[in-house]
Order: C-alpha cells, then structure tokens, then sequence
C-alpha cells in the first residue's frame, strides 16, 4: 500500500454570515471576564460543558465541570480575589456550523478597569459546540505571554 499525501484541507466555514453565533460566543467570554471581577466561582463555570476540559495559564489540566468549579473557588477566593482583568476575543473561528474555536487575549487591570497591561498577558484558546440553541465551552486552554 502506497500513501498519497492529500492536499491540506481549509478546516474554516465559511458557508454563512455568523454575527449572531460570534456575539453569543463574546457573551460566553466576557461573562469568564465578569465572574473573574466578581469573584464568581459560578458564573465562571456556567457556560463550561459537563465534560470540559481546561489547561490553566500554569499548565495544570482540569477535566469535568465540577473540577473546574472547585478550582475557580480556590483561585477566586484565593490568589485571584483582588485580581481584575479585561477579556478581548480576538477572532472566531467555525470549524463547522456547531463547533468553533474562540481566541481571547487577557489584559491585567485596576478595579476600576484601567488597563495595567498595554499587551496581552495571557492567550486562550476556546473550543466550544452549540447544544441545545446555545454555546457551550468544550476546551479552553490559558497560556501566558512572557514579558
């Protein structure tokens, strides 16, 4: 048996205009920005699936929404409590009409909201699928920016 390299396919739909879908998508991201403010451990993991699975900005794997809440716990409650951030979501990709990939930059800044950080600090990477009329995070995966 001989293997023919196929030519790399485009992954992106393209198929259909997707505003709605993107700001749904935003929505999900700014509601992380939000509960990361507020210090909500819940509102955190709401829009997370049953089975999501994580990768934090120090690399620790977390599989399973009730991990992740227990994780947003500790850290709001923790080292994050007097930490403020601003989420931008930098483009959004469609894999398909229910799955798309969500790229967010993190910038560090005051309670008030002025931002600390001129380039992001933090990267992520969202992976989620539409279920049941809504978006849903399947994966995300933080990775810092070094200075």
């Amino acid at each position: 048996m001989t293997f023919t390299p196929a030519e790399p396919p485009a992954v992106a739909d393209t198929s259909a205009e997707r505003a709605g879908d993107v700001a749904a998508i935003t929505r999900v991201v700014k509601d992380v920005e939000t509960a990361y403010n507020t210090n909500d451990p819940d509102l955190m993991t709401a829009h997370f699936a049953r089975d999501a699975s994580a990768v934090n900005a120090v690399g620790v794997r977390l599989t399973g929404r009730d991990e992740l809440l227990e994780a947003n716990r500790r850290g709001l409650a923790g080292f994050l409590k007097d930490e403020y951030v601003r989420y931008d979501v930098s483009d959004v990709v469609f894999l398909r009409p229910d799955v798309a990939l969500a790229y967010k930059e993190a910038r560090a800044t005051t309670a008030d909201g002025e931002l600390i950080d001129r380039d992001p600090a933090m990267v992520a990477l969202y992976v989620l699928v539409r279920e049941h009329g809504r978006w849903w995070v399947a994966a995300r995966q933080n990775t810092l920016v070094p200075s």
